[in-house]
């Protein structure tokens, strides 16, 4: 009995010197017993020994993958900064040629307005001279608005109120001699106790008439503007075709200039020729943003500067 766990002893103690030679971890209690006492495992099974240190040598191959994925990925955040400021570098350019134009646009010598129509979508805010008379009957109120003051506009500038009195534009049809046409024009501003005709009667000319206005071509409704209200004569935005459409006149519309204005009628030159130009301060933010990044990811991946 004696021997027999003497040689025992000897076998399970020269089985761990060769499973540590082979790289191996601990085997299972069962499959030591069954290789010292010589049966053979059954059909279909079998245990394969863990490779030692081959966990850490995972982790330290997937760590280096996600770093490296990392690094690349948060690249993009300072190359897609950059490549927006200079985006809007070649944006502040094509708006500041586009306020050019319109600026010597608005302040060319007015031309007869043309007989085509089809010329006037390439005419917008260019000033055109007509002759005629106007069709006080069929006025039409564009509303609520409030009149353009650039002075007092100025003032206000950054503040969520302003003091602006509320009122409306007075668009009126407008026969035109020389062109056998009526057309419609925006005669300018009237505050809303004033919007009723009969208020202003001394401001409703009568006779022929030589008339300064800027061409004017239709809108489309904006978000969270109201319908039109052709049945109240509330018009929030120019809709050419219906306005022609209820007036009898032509999809043709001028808005008269200040020197049209009458004491007692509406107040002309309520044209708002303005373009935001902002793309100054996009550059800025853009290419700040960039400049932070890059810095923050040389710091990270290129110095390697602990605690970052």
């Amino acid at each position: 009995m004696a021997a027999a766990a003497r040689l025992l002893g000897l076998r399970a103690a020269g089985l761990r010197p060769l499973l540590c030679a082979a790289g191996a971890g601990p085997a299972p209690a069962s499959v030591v017993w069954r290789s010292i006492l010589g049966i053979s495992p059954r059909a279909g099974l079998a245990w394969r020994p863990r490779r030692c240190g081959s966990s850490s040598a995972e982790a330290t191959a997937t760590k280096t993958e996600d770093e490296g994925f990392l690094r690349w990925f948060l690249l993009l955040i300072p190359v897609t900064a950059f490549g927006l400021g200079t985006w809007q570098v070649q944006r502040r350019k094509w708006k500041l040629q586009l306020i050019a134009e319109l600026e010597s646009r608005v302040t060319a010598e007015p031309i007869p307005l043309p007989a085509d129509p089809t010329e006037l979508k390439n005419l917008e805010y260019r000033p055109v001279k007509v002759r005629g008379h106007f069709d006080h009957s069929k006025e039409l109120y564009m509303m609520p608005r409030t009149m353009v003051d650039p002075a007092r506009e100025a003032r206000e500038a950054g503040r969520l109120s302003s003091a602006a009195e509320s009122g409306a534009y007075v668009v009126t049809p407008f026969y035109c001699t020389e062109l056998g046409i009526t057309i419609l024009v925006n005669r300018g501003f009237v505050p809303r106790r004033k919007v009723n005709p009969d208020t202003r009667q001394k401001g409703q000319v009568e006779g022929e008439v030589d008339l300064v206005g800027m061409v004017r071509l239709t809108e489309t409704r904006k978000p969270f503007v109201p319908e039109n209200n052709p049945e109240r004569n509330h018009w929030h935005y120019r809709d050419l075709e219906a306005m022609a459409r209820l007036t009898g006149a032509e999809p043709i519309f001028i808005d008269a200039d200040f020197k049209s204005t009458i004491p007692g009628g509406p107040i002309g030159g309520q044209t708002r020729v303005t373009l935001r130009n902002e793309h100054l301060q996009y550059i800025i933010t853009w290419y700040g943003l960039s400049a932070a990044t890059s810095y923050l990811w040389c710091r990270k991946f290129v110095s390697r500067t602990p605690g970052v």
